[in-house]
C-alpha cells in the first residue's frame, strides 16, 4: 500500500486552508443575509457566470467520474467520454430552452415546479423520490467511492476517510450556496490542475514504455497499441454493447439521460436558478465548454493504465479478490506521481469529492425544507427556522451516508454503473413529466402520476424481463444482445428510451381522455420570446457544437 509523503500532505494541508479560507471569508462577508432562505438555499443574484459553471462541474465532476469513468476507459475505452460529451450537447438545450421556463415562472426547485404545474400530490411523490434516490445513491455512492480512492492512495482508514470527506463537506455546505459556488471555482482549479498533471505523467510513462518521449507521442502510440479503445460507436459484437448499444449513445436513451441529469436535476438546475437568464445561460455555456475537456482527465489516464497493463505493469494493483477491477486505475496512477505532484492530484480528487458532497447535501437539504417540511406545517416557518431546519438535514444527510454506503456494495457493482442504472428506474417517467408539462398545455396531474408510478414499474419491468421472456427474438433489431450468462437482455440504454416513449404516449392518452371531460390543466408562462439568445451565445454554442462534431468525426 503506497502511502502520500510529507511533502503531498502539506501540498494537501495548503489546499484545505485555502478552501476553508475563502469559504469562511465568503461567509462571514455575506452573513447579514444568511436568514434569507433564497439567499442560504440558492444564493440568488450573486453568482456570476463563471461561477455557475464552474459550480456546475465542479458538482458533476466526483469520485464516479475520476474512479469510475477512468476505470471505464480501462475497460471499454474512449466511447466512455460520451457521457461527457453528450452533456455538451444537452447543456446548451437546457440553456435555451429549459432555464428560461423556469426563471420566467419563478421556478426554485423542482419539486415547486410540479406543484405550479401539476399538483401538490405529484409534487410531494416527487420530492420523497429525489430525497431516497438523493441520499441512498447519490450522496452515498460519491462518499464510498470518494472515501475507496483517497484510502487507496492515502492508506488511511476507509471510515476515517468517509468521516473525513464528510466533515469537509460540513464545513462548505452549511454556508450555503454562496459559499458552495464561490469556493467551487477553486476547486474546479485544483481538479483541472491536478487532473492534467496525471494525464500529462501517464501519457509520459507510455511513451517511456516504447522507448520514447514526450506527452503527444504517448498519445500516439496508446492510439496505435490500444486501436479497439477508441472508437466512440460500437457494434453488437463488441463486448461492452451492453454499457453503451451503438447510435442509441447519440440519438436514443444517452439524450434522455442527460436532458434529465441536467435540466430536471435540483442539484445541477439549483445553481443557476438564482441568477438572471443572461448569467445562468453564460455560466451553462461555460460549463459545456469544460464538459469537452473533462475525458482528457477522466477517460485518457484509465486507458493509458489499460496500455501499461498491456505492457506489464500494475499486475497486482489492480487486483481485487482474484480478479481485474478497472475502477483501481485512476488510484493506481495516483500512487506513481513524485512527491508534491501526488499531494497536487489528491487534492484535485479530493475536491471534486467534496464539491459533489457539498452540492448534493445542499440540494437534499432544498427539497426537504422548501418542499417537504415547509409546505406540511399549518403555518409558513421563518426565513430563520427555514435556514436552520437545512443545516440540520445537511448534517442528518451526510450522516446516514457514513452509516449506509458501505451497505450498499457500490464496488462490487461498479461505481459509474451504479449510479446510471439506479437513477435510470425514475428518469425516463421524471423527464417525460417534464418536458411535456412544459410545451404541451394540455397535459393533465394524472398523466404525471402515470409517467411518475408507471415510468418506475416499467423500468423494474424492463430490468426484469429476461429472467420471464426469451428475447432472442429482438437480436436482429440491436436491441437485444446476450450479457456473460448468455440470457439476452435489452440495454439499459435503450430499456430508459423505451420507457421514455411509454411514458410519452401513455401520458399523452391520459391527458386527451382527461382533457374531452373537461379536467382542467395549469399551464405555464411559455413564448417563444423566451427561447431567443444573444448573438454572442449563439456564436459560442456553435464554436462548441463544431468541436463536439470534429471529435465525434475522428474518432467514431
Amino acid at each position: 500500500m503506497k502511502t502520500l509523503a510529507t511533502q503531498d500532505y502539506i501540498v494537501f494541508f495548503l489546499y484545505f486552508v485555502i478552501i476553508v479560507g475563502y469559504g469562511l471569508f465568503i461567509y462571514r462577508k455575506k452573513k447579514k443575509t444568511e436568514v434569507d432562505s433564497k439567499d442560504y438555499f440558492l444564493a440568488e443574484g450573486s453568482l456570476t457566470w463563471w461561477a455557475i459553471g464552474a459550480s456546475l462541474i465542479a458538482s458533476n465532476i466526483s469520485a464516479e467520474q475520476f474512479i469510475g469513468m477512468s476505470g471505464s476507459g480501462f475497460k471499454m475505452g474512449l466511447a466512455i467520454a460520451t457521457y461527457e460529451w453528450m452533456s455538451a450537447l444537452t447543456l446548451i438545450i437546457v440553456a435555451v430552452f429549459f432555464i428560461p421556463v423556469y426563471l420566467k415562472n419563478k421556478i426554485y426547485t423542482m419539486p415547486q415546479y410540479l406543484n405550479q404545474r401539476y399538483n401538490g400530490q405529484v409534487a410531494m411523490i416527487m420530492s420523497v423520490f429525489w430525497l431516497l434516490l438523493y441520499v441512498l445513491v447519490n450522496l452515498t455512492s460519491i462518499l464510498y467511492l470518494g472515501a475507496l480512492a483517497i484510502s487507496s492512495i492515502s492508506g488511511l482508514n476507509l471510515t476515517l476517510c468517509m468521516v473525513f470527506l464528510a466533515v469537509f463537506a460540513l464545513m462548505i455546505t452549511l454556508g450555503g450556496m454562496k459559499v458552495i459556488g464561490y469556493t467551487d471555482v477553486i476547486q474546479v482549479f485544483f481538479l483541472i490542475l491536478g487532473g492534467l498533471v496525471t494525464t500529462y505523467l501517464a501519457l509520459k510513462l507510455v511513451a517511456e514504455q516504447f522507448g520514447s518521449t514526450g506527452v503527444i507521442e504517448g498519445f500516439s502510440l496508446m492510439k496505435n497499441n490500444a486501436s479497439d479503445h477508441f472508437h466512440m460507436i460500437f457494434d453488437k459484437t463488441n463486448p461492452n454493447y451492453m454499457d453503451l448499444p451503438g447510435l442509441s449513445v447519440l440519438i436514443g436513451g444517452m439524450l434522455i439521460i442527460n436532458l434529465n441529469y441536467w435540466g430536471c436535476n435540483q442539484y445541477i438546475t439549483q445553481r443557476a436558478l438564482g441568477a438572471d437568464l443572461k448569467t445562468a445561460r453564460g455560466g451553462i455555456l461555460f460549463a459545456a465548454f469544460l464538459k469537452l475537456l473533462m475525458p482528457i482527465i477522466v477517460v485518457i489516464p484509465g486507458i493509458a493504465a489499460y496500455v501499461l497493463y498491456q505492457k506489464g505493469y500494475f499486475g497486482a494493483e489492480l487486483m481485487q479478490d482474484g480478479s481485474l477491477n478497472p475502477d483501481r486505475a485512476y488510484p493506481t496512477l495516483l500512487n506513481l506521481l513524485p512527491v508534491g505532484l501526488k499531494g497536487l492530484s489528491f487534492a484535485a480528487l479530493t475536491a471534486a469529492i467534496v464539491a459533489s458532497l457539498a452540492g448534493k447535501a445542499n440540494s437534499i437539504a432544498t427539497i426537504f425544507t422548501l418542499d417537504v417540511y415547509n409546505k406540511n406545517r399549518t403555518e409558513p416557518a421563518s426565513e430563520a427556522q427555514l435556514v436552520k431546519v437545512g443545516k440540520q438535514v445537511v448534517v442528518a444527510a451526510l450522516l446516514i451516508a457514513i452509516i449506509v454506503a458501505p451497505l450498499l456494495g457500490i464496488d462490487k457493482k461498479g461505481g459509474f454503473q451504479y449510479i446510471q442504472e439506479y437513477t435510470g428506474f425514475v428518469s425516463p417517467g421524471i423527464f417525460a413529466m417534464f418536458i411535456l408539462g412544459f410545451f404541451w398545455k394540455k397535459t393533465t396531474s394524472n398523466a404525471a402520476l402515470f409517467a411518475t408510478i408507471g415510468g418506475f414499474l416499467l423500468s423494474l419491468g424492463f430490468k426484469f424481463l429476461p429472467s420471464m421472456v426469451n428475447l432472442e427474438f429482438l437480436y436482429s433489431t440491436g436491441f437485444a444482445v446476450p450479457n456473460a450468462e448468455g440470457i439476452y437482455e435489452i440495454p439499459f440504454v435503450d430499456r430508459m428510451g423505451f420507457v421514455f416513449l411509454i411514458c410519452v404516449v401513455g401520458m399523452a392518452a391520459i391527458s386527451l381522455y382527461e382533457h374531452k371531460k373537461g379536467v382542467p390543466t395549469n399551464g405555464l408562462e411559455i413564448d417563444a420570446t423566451l427561447f431567443k439568445t444573444t448573438p454572442s451565445f449563439t456564436v459560442w454554442s456553435l464554436i462548441i457544437l463544431g468541436i463536439l462534431a470534429a471529435l465525434y468525426t475522428i474518432f467514431w
